[in-house]
């Protein structure tokens, strides 16, 4: 997440450049400097400028995304989550149900990243590197705006609620698709229906009561943990649905993630308030 405050620059000037050492003498005298220069410093290898794994971000098309709430000062975006990663094995197999999916269903980008995923599939490294490789998140609470006088409170509560975590399962196995509140965004998420669900069933509670004590919206009444790899603009959760059977027709998946879910451990969780983060807890 980030700040919800604009900030101007901590060092502007009257934008007038500073003397140049080397403008004191006339022109002749600089020109014979720079050629000396340029003959001591050769231009670096390339390889340096794009190492192997380089990947261009900028030629791939981002999306446009609608805030939840906008820039208001004094006010910072709260989220609270389970750092989520999906292992090696799991992201090769999900690299081909991606390709396929961006060929049935148009404008699809990935989360947070909002790079276009009918551009990343065109080179499965990129695809595997910015969409499957990244941190993804399980929301214990709703993303919303606090002052900046609730942070201490709100993170002190949090941590005293669930210090006493332990480690435990979680396995993503089903497909599903949502949709924010006011349905400009769908999502294509992979969803927590068994192991683990309780126990993250039971941080959402203790996060909710939290939210409760600083007048803050609760979480949904039937919570469905999951972890959100891709959006696209608009209401298209039935485009989305039809696509993921299509995918796992072959299989006769019905929907379910068939060989694409995978397990890991809970390793803590963490709150978010602007661009700092804070453990409430760490396994």
């Amino acid at each position: 997440m980030e700040f919800l405050l604009a900030y101007g620059s901590d060092d502007e000037s009257d934008g007038a450049p500073s003397p140049s050492p080397f403008c004191s003498n006339g022109g002749d005298s600089n020109r014979a400097l720079k050629n000396e220069v340029s003959d001591m410093l050769p231009p670096p290898p390339l390889d340096l400028l794009q190492p192997p794994n380089y990947i261009d971000y900028s030629s791939l098309t981002q999306g446009s995304r609608i805030r939840n709430f906008p820039h208001v000062e004094g006010i910072y975006a709260l989220h609270i989550y389970i750092p989520v990663h999906i292992p090696a094995t799991t992201r090769k197999q999900m690299v081909l149900t991606m390709k396929k999916l961006s060929s049935i269903v148009p404008r699809l980008y990935a989360v947070d990243s909002d790079f276009a995923l009918i551009e990343l599939c065109k080179d499965d490294s990129k695809l595997e590197k910015v969409l499957l490789s990244r941190e993804f998140h399980i929301s214990l609470g709703r993303t919303v705006g606090i002052k900046v006088d609730q942070i201490d409170s709100i993170v002190t509560m949090l941590r005293t609620k669930l210090h006493s975590q332990r480690q435990y399962w979680i396995e993503f196995d089903k497909w599903e698709t949502f949709a924010n509140d006011d349905c400009t965004r769908s999502f294509l998420s992979l969803e927590v229906n068994g192991t683990g669900l309780q126990e993250i069933t039971q941080q959402i509670n203790a996060v909710t009561e939290v939210y409760k004590l600083h007048g803050l919206p609760e979480f949904y009444k039937d919570p469905r943990p999951h972890i959100s790899l891709l959006w696209g603009p608009g209401d298209i959760r039935y485009n989305l649905k039809q696509a993921v059977l299509q995918i796992d027709k072959p299989r006769n998946g019905a929907g379910s993630s068939q060989g694409h879910g995978f397990k890991c451990k809970f390793s803590g969780i963490v709150c978010k308030v602007g661009k700092k983060s804070y453990d409430i807890c760490k396994i």
